[in-house]
């Protein structure tokens, strides 16, 4: 079954929440928004922990903070909050939160900035940052990925700019898995360079079971394709870099009211980036 789009979504959400009390002005639609992605089971997870945080905090109606709340303990987990950073830890991880994010607002066609937060989760996650889109994408152009690397080549580079290279963080293991991915579907899958123009270097086996990929090209092929590869981040990191050096200074005003707040609104990020 494939995953439901934005309506389905939305339409699944309220089915669940005919079990549960919800404050009338809740924006499902947003809801569903935010839970770009999400299964069925996840959706039902999602209306169950808005409910049981209403109850804990001894409400009687799940409200719109609870649902938003409850997506980010589906997909990150719980607030971890006994999770002890030291200071410079949490310094870093500002930083490489406040990357992803300037990066991405700084770049025309990134999904807008939901949430920024540096409380450790129990997924592992010392921090994240939460993009949503306005509306639902089933295409994405090659610059939407380039910006989406871009994005996700952030953290490190705010890390690299403020730390300096030699202090850069294992925080970021998840963005370059990501990143590597996406570049190199650009390459095999997309058919988004020059050198191979509109040929399918690689298949998706069994879509619906992982979906794992095999590559159909001699060995030269694939060790032209991991140079691509490697070159595509490369120029996405340096993009990066030179968006951050140019906006160094809301860089670091921005990671330090992160810093003191622990968790900002898209809002809040857009505010103090435009003043």
């Amino acid at each position: 079954v494939e995953l439901p789009d934005l309506q389905g979504r939305e339409d699944i959400l309220k089915v669940h929440a005919k079990k549960i009390k919800v404050a009338e002005d809740v924006d499902w639609g947003k809801v569903a928004r935010m839970a770009s992605g999400a299964s069925g089971a996840e959706l039902a997870n999602i209306v169950n922990e808005a409910a049981l945080r209403a109850v804990r905090d001894g409400r009687r109606f799940a409200a719109q903070a609870d649902l938003e709340e409850s997506i980010e303990v589906v997909i990150a987990g719980y607030q971890k909050k006994n999770a002890i950073l030291t200071d410079q830890e949490k310094k870093v991880v500002a930083y490489h939160e406040i990357g992803h994010a300037l990066v991405a607002a700084k770049q025309t066609n990134s999904a807008p900035v939901q949430k920024i937060t540096i409380v450790p989760r129990t997924s592992g996650a010392l921090g994240y940052t939460m993009q949503v889109d306005e509306g639902e994408k089933m295409l994405m152009s090659r610059t939407e990925l380039e910006n989406k690397l871009a994005t996700l080549t952030g953290g490190r580079a705010a890390e690299e700019l403020i730390f300096g290279p030699d202090n850069m963080t294992t925080g970021a293991s998840n963005d370059i898995e990501q990143a590597t991915k996406l570049a190199r579907a650009m390459i095999t899958r997309y058919g988004m360079t020059e050198e191979f123009d509109m040929v399918a270097l690689e298949t998706v086996q069994n879509q619906y079971l992982g979906g794992d990929a095999a590559l159909s090209c001699s060995a030269e092929t694939a060790a032209a394709v991991d140079r691509q590869v490697v070159e595509l981040v490369r120029a996405a990191h340096q993009k990066a870099l030179g968006l951050l050096r140019e906006n160094e200074s809301k860089l670091r005003e921005l990671a330090g009211y992160l810093l003191e707040k622990e968790t900002i609104t898209g809002e809040e990020f857009m505010e103090r980036l435009r003043t």
